[in-house]
């Protein structure tokens, strides 16, 4: 009886210290990593931009496993930024976001100026006057995996965009859609970066009159072809 209880307490040992393994291992990458504080969008901004989290802090925040890193801007949009002092072009993002253009998951509020893009989108969406989701429809079979895919709900979401509007949209669409509010950041005005980390997608030549490179093999795209999708009948 007694060889048995020692040997039933080095089993249990044994159990215990692989679970303990097993637990550091998975918690290895944040090790030592301050917890982010809850999203606070600013009562003064427009879009809901975080208090905490944002564009003039977020260079302390890049490099997280916990966290999804997301830049809502079309490569070459064409709606007319550049009237409001903003640039329609992805000329430069930030190192560890992902381009996941805002336009082609959702249909674009009203939008400041003229242009905006209008073609295919995962989903349709109706706005309210006030800048509210009335209806979400999905255009797409697809329309729910290719989200769920993107933007992983076990995650926090640090949403970027050119001027902050891409970035509440798609928070609004989110959290209509179930997403968790806690874990989405509007980080906004990727135009106001000054940072550390910008990685360069337009490489302005040395000598005057040169080609200008689009270095869009640099960016982590998520490429959404339409015609490779199953749409939804209209009822």
């Amino acid at each position: 009886m007694e060889k048995k209880l020692v040997a039933l307490t080095l089993v249990l040992a044994l159990t215990a210290a692989l679970l303990t393994g097993c637990a550091s291992t998975e918690n290895t990458e944040n090790a030592g990593l301050a917890p982010l504080p809850l999203p606070e969008a600013d009562i003064d901004s427009m879009f809901g931009i975080d208090v905490n989290i944002n564009i003039d802090t977020i260079d302390g925040y890049l490099g997280r496993d916990d966290v999804m890193y997301i830049d809502l801007r079309m490569l070459f949009d064409p709606a007319d930024f550049a009237s409001i002092g903003g640039d329609p072009d992805l000329t430069s993002t930030i190192e560890g976001f992902r381009i996941v253009p805002y336009p082609f998951i959702a249909t674009l509020e009203v939008l400041p100026v003229s242009g905006a893009y209008e073609g295919p989108c995962l989903y349709t969406l109706t706005w309210t006057p006030r800048g509210a989701i009335a209806s979400v429809t999905p255009n797409y079979a697809e329309s729910e995996m290719i989200l769920s895919d993107l933007f992983p709900k076990d995650k926090a979401i640090f949403l970027m965009c050119g001027g902050g509007g891409y970035s509440s949209m798609m928070k609004s669409l989110l959290v209509y859609l179930g997403w968790d509010k806690d874990l989405l950041y509007v980080i906004g005005k990727h135009w106001e970066y000054t940072g550390d980390n910008s990685l360069e997608l337009i490489i302005h030549p040395d000598n005057p009159g040169g080609d200008i490179t689009y270095a869009v093999w640099r960016a982590d795209y998520a490429f959404i072809d339409f015609s490779l999708l199953h749409e939804i009948a209209a009822k």
